[in-house]
């Protein structure tokens, strides 16, 4: 398997979390080529707002294989990792990130500034290796499909203020 097949999977955790009423993301936790566990966010059905794809992936992969197996880890994951998660990554060992969409090419406002690279600059998390937009435009598209991301819209001359 690829980094293609990988955020496939992913995918699907994405669309079973869209179905389900919860934010439509997914990851995948492989450590050399072995699927550790699969992730969804959890979060609106499970009243926790703590349970977002990549920490609902690591909390299974830690339960099923222990700490040690996630050290040097791929995470895919379907959108980029927010700050909570970014640090769970770090604190887990984890040494890869593949990415399908960032928060910059969604154009969320509610992030601000926030990139993944900028946390890892903040916290001397400098051990990541970043890959990023696999798979974007079906990341993208569950996103949009969702609808409810707090986006820029467009000016009025760009054709009317519908989100992007």
């Amino acid at each position: 398997m690829d980094d293609n097949d990988y955020m496939g999977l992913a995918l699907a955790q994405a669309e079973e979390a869209f179905a389900r009423g919860d934010w439509p993301v997914g990851a995948v936790v492989v450590n050399e080529g072995r699927i550790l566990a699969l992730g969804q966010n959890r979060q609106n059905t499970m009243c926790d707002v703590t349970v977002h794809a990549e920490t609902d992936a690591l909390r299974r992969a830690q339960s099923a294989h222990g700490l040690p197996a996630i050290a040097g880890s791929t995470l895919y994951c379907t959108m980029e990792p927010c700050p909570m998660c970014a640090w769970a990554l770090k604190l887990a060992g984890v040494r890869r990130l593949v990415l399908g969409l960032r928060h910059a090419t969604l154009d969320r406002v509610d992030m601000g500034g926030y990139s993944i690279e900028a946390f890892c600059t903040m916290v001397g998390f400098d051990t990541l290796q970043l890959t990023t937009d696999v798979r974007i435009d079906e990341c993208l598209e569950i996103r949009r499909r969702w609808g409810k991301d707090q986006v820029r819209t467009a000016p009025p001359d760009a054709g009317g203020t519908a989100p992007r």
